[in-house]
């Protein structure tokens, strides 16, 4: 019997997803376990998993956005009349969404005269890696015009593989996964260990501007972080650290292991050690009540072509520098590549953002929900500094801290950035 295949919710806030890709074709016999297609969700793309066995008798939408519980395609035996059912399926749903534009339509009319556009901002954040260049002197703006999946520019930045040198077998040229691998596997890509500056694209005087169509990704940052923005009262307290200590204490630790920790690794750990300290810090806000978390899971802000990802580490405070470091470098990967999964993204506590790497010295972050703080990390410079009377260079820090101050108030902020300082400042009390 014919089944109808619909568009799953794949995250807590997906509305809609987009197709990128079939990797089925109609004819093509299927099995359980077996990947339909990739979707775009608001948060990575992801594979579209087979649960019936049969043929793939119809695909609904080949490419494009399609609403939760939207019509995929059908899945049923060889030959099989599947055309009443889709129609009834159709005819049904489309009754159902008359049902509710015609329930909506006043408010709707109503809304649209006064709706007001708001500028948004989204939290400043430290990039998966440090290639702010590409891997090849490509042109930037000549591979981000090529067609191609979003699963498979990621593998091309991964493996430095220019876009431009590989042919596309997908829809209308599209490069796919399989593109990708199979110029790998021909060794045609060249690797540097220095990589080169991007080339800057020269425009004509008069050519028009470009519009890129909003990512589910890019959607989701805004619709969050405009309401966390627009409905978190927020303050901010920022203090400087002596990072002389931690500097030491770093070359220490990676002169005697093989995996390096970094500046970074020791943030997340202060900062879970000033959480149970403080736990009023670790809170959220539920509208008509504070919630106090038990638990601490910290949030790490990582950018990725399409917008941010913000992967989780649960019970951050029992985790060590080394444990952090593996960790976060694994959620990173997954991050670039758009494979991690829905538990991994959620379940946050607090959140961490660092543009350090970028020589930013000091900024403010935007309330990552449904967090009631979170940390803007700054670079490590060398200032002249008194010291006993005397000048000396030394290492210093600024951090902020984003306070939603329904949740926080600025006394508990400040006696959470004293406990971080001092946790800093003596870093062998994170190590025993």
């Amino acid at each position: 019997m014919a089944e109808i295949i619909r568009m799953p919710r794949m995250s807590d806030t997906m509305e809609e997803g987009v197709i990128v890709e079939w990797l089925k074709k109609v004819g093509d016999e299927v099995k359980p376990g077996d990947v339909l297609a990739e979707v775009e969700t608001d948060k990575a793309t992801m594979e579209l998993e087979n649960y019936h066995e049969g043929f793939l008798l119809h695909i609904g939408v080949k490419e494009g956005a399609v609403p939760v519980n939207g019509i995929l395609a059908v899945i049923g035996d060889k030959g099989e009349d599947y055309k009443e059912l889709l129609a009834s399926e159709q005819a049904n749903s489309s009754n159902s969404n008359n049902g509710e534009s015609d329930d909506k339509s006043t408010e709707t009319a109503s809304s649209a005269e006064t709706t007001v556009a708001t500028a948004s901002e989204s939290i400043p954040i430290p990039s998966v890696s440090s290639e702010e260049v590409t891997p090849s002197s490509t042109s930037l703006s000549t591979d981000s015009r090529i067609k191609a999946s979003p699963l498979a520019k990621a593998m091309a930045v991964e493996s430095g593989v220019p876009l431009h040198q590989v042919k596309g077998t997908g829809e209308n040229g599209r490069i796919v996964k399989k593109d990708i691998e199979s110029f790998l596997k021909s060794g045609k890509t060249e690797k540097t260990d220095t990589p080169q500056i991007a080339e800057i694209s020269i425009f004509a005087p008069n050519e028009p501007a470009v519009d890129t169509p909003i990512s589910q990704m890019r959607k989701t940052i805004a619709k969050r972080l405009g309401e966390s923005k627009f409905s978190s009262p927020h303050f901010y307290l920022t203090i400087e650290i002596n990072m002389d200590r931690v500097v030491a204490a770093r070359k220490q630790v990676n002169e005697m292991i093989e995996s390096k920790v970094s500046f970074n690794d020791f943030v997340i750990k202060a900062c879970a050690m000033a959480l149970r300290a403080h736990p009023a810090v670790n809170s959220s806000w539920m509208g008509d009540k504070i919630r106090q978390h038990k638990q601490i899971h910290i949030g790490v802000a990582v950018a990725v072509d399409e917008g941010l990802l913000v992967p989780v580490i649960n019970n951050t405070d029992y985790k060590t520098l080394i444990q952090l470091n593996n960790e976060v470098k694994q959620l990173a990967v997954k991050a670039k590549e758009k494979k991690l999964s829905l538990e991994e993204m959620q379940g946050n506590t607090f959140t961490v953002s660092n543009l350090g790497m970028f020589g930013i010295e000091e900024f403010t972050a935007i309330i990552n929900p449904p967090d009631a703080c979170i940390l803007a990390v700054g670079a490590i410079t060398q200032k002249p500094v008194v010291i006993n009377n005397e000048i000396k260079i030394g290492n210093r820090m600024k951090v902020t801290l984003s306070c939603d101050h329904r949740v926080v108030d600025g006394a508990t902020g400040a006696k959470f950035l004293q406990t971080l300082q001092k946790l800093m400042e003596e870093p062998v009390m994170m190590l025993v």
